[in-house]
């Protein structure tokens, strides 16, 4: 039995059920089919403002993301309110470095799509508090490799309650469906731009590249 398509349609159906509480409606299977049909049909021809202006679909999603950003930033600026920790970038680091074990200031700087400029700084913090500290790598003696120290992963561990609560605020009131729909799609978007951000194209460059990707689609 697939328990992860029947949880998927509890969520669903959840969700038919909330959005009639308002309602005089009799709930019930011929209710919930009209209710997705009518759902389905809103994700076909959703509306937005200034549609009716021209506004377009692509700056309508770029608002959004520059606005979830900032909702995010904050909610992480919450997380460490009354902590050790400076910035979201520093958790970030040692969340990944938990995850993925050692690796280069590069590797490091690369995974969490940082400028380097920015990125040494970070490493340098941490460094500086002793959450993680550089070995001579075993297989290339000239090249470091960023450890998690135990000191490191304390100071992560003991904040790590209110990290999962940002995170989960973040996320709102999606259901499981759509959580899976959007890291569909953000994945999606993710592939789509990681390549281009890889190559460190000049500004003057940037725009040119994009487009040329999005015509070879």
């Amino acid at each position: 039995m697939n328990y992860h398509f029947l949880h998927e349609l509890l969520d669903s159906a959840a969700a038919y059920e909330a959005s009639q509480q308002e309602t005089n409606q009799e709930k019930n299977l011929q209710g919930y089919i009209d209710w997705l049909t009518r759902k389905n049909q809103d994700w076909k021809d959703p509306t937005w403002q200034g549609k009716e202006l021209g506004r377009s679909a692509e700056s309508v999603i770029c608002t959004l993301l520059i606005h979830m950003g900032r909702y995010a930033k904050s909610y992480s600026k919450a997380a460490i309110e009354g902590s050790d920790f400076s910035t979201q970038d520093e958790f970030i680091f040692l969340i990944n470095l938990k995850a993925h074990g050692s690796m280069t200031k590069m590797e490091l700087i690369k995974l969490n799509k940082q400028e380097k400029p920015g990125g040494i700084q970070t490493i340098n913090r941490l460094i500086k508090m002793g959450w993680i500290n550089q070995v001579a790598s075993q297989e290339d003696k000239r090249a470091k490799l960023i450890h998690l120290t135990p000191k490191g992963e304390q100071a992560l561990d003991a904040q790590m309650d209110k990290i999962r609560t940002a995170t989960k605020i973040v996320s709102g009131n999606l259901t499981n469906i759509e959580k899976n729909q959007l890291i569909h799609l953000l994945t999606k978007l993710d592939l789509f731009h990681e390549p281009i951000y890889e190559m460190h194209p000049s500004t003057d460059h940037l725009l040119d590249i994009g487009i040329e990707k999005i015509s070879t689609k």
